[in-house]
């Protein structure tokens, strides 16, 4: 197979995804679509997230360690770094998910591998491309989020199963 058919086709006139690729590939861009998305989706403020990287079939995300994100014993809290899986993922979705089919966070499975004492890093993959004509009425697509810490431990692993179905 060649990269092209396996690379996911991005929802081309998604506002979101369409927003990404009008500004500018630097930090002021970057930060200017961050602060969007926390203004949609204000939860997501909680872990302070700045969008590094969006493509079809990827997505960055990092979040500070400050102490709004602690737990009893200083480290960066479990449901916070599930909170940056969640956006890192729905980023991806966004910029993946073709015309035509919409998405829903359907359940997470998570891991959590080592105290996280840095902040972090999340890294949203999706394999396989979404293919309309597999959806039917609704399937099931998966995404895998990889949560490292300052020094590329994997202190966190998420599962994401987003109900993706025709609009």
């Amino acid at each position: 197979m060649t990269e092209a058919s396996t690379t996911p086709r991005p929802a081309s006139t998604n506002p979101t995804y369409a927003l990404w690729r009008r500004l500018p590939q630097n930090a002021i861009g970057a930060a200017v679509f961050s602060l969007g998305m926390v203004a949609r989706v204000p939860y997501f403020g909680t872990i302070l997230p700045s969008v590094k990287e969006l493509s079809p079939g990827r997505c960055v995300v990092t979040a500070p360690k400050w102490f709004g994100v602690h737990n009893h014993i200083g480290t960066f809290h479990a449901i916070a770094a599930c909170n940056l899986a969640e956006c890192a993922m729905g980023m991806l979705m966004e910029a993946t998910v073709p015309d035509g089919l919409r998405w829903l966070p359907k359940g997470m499975q998570s891991q959590y591998l080592a105290k996280a004492t840095t902040g972090l890093r999340a890294v949203a993959t999706l394999d396989e491309p979404i293919d309309p004509a597999t959806i039917g009425s609704g399937a099931d697509v998966v995404v895998a989020i990889a949560i490292t810490d300052k020094a590329g431990l994997e202190v966190v692993h998420c599962d994401i199963t987003c109900w993706v179905t025709p609009k």
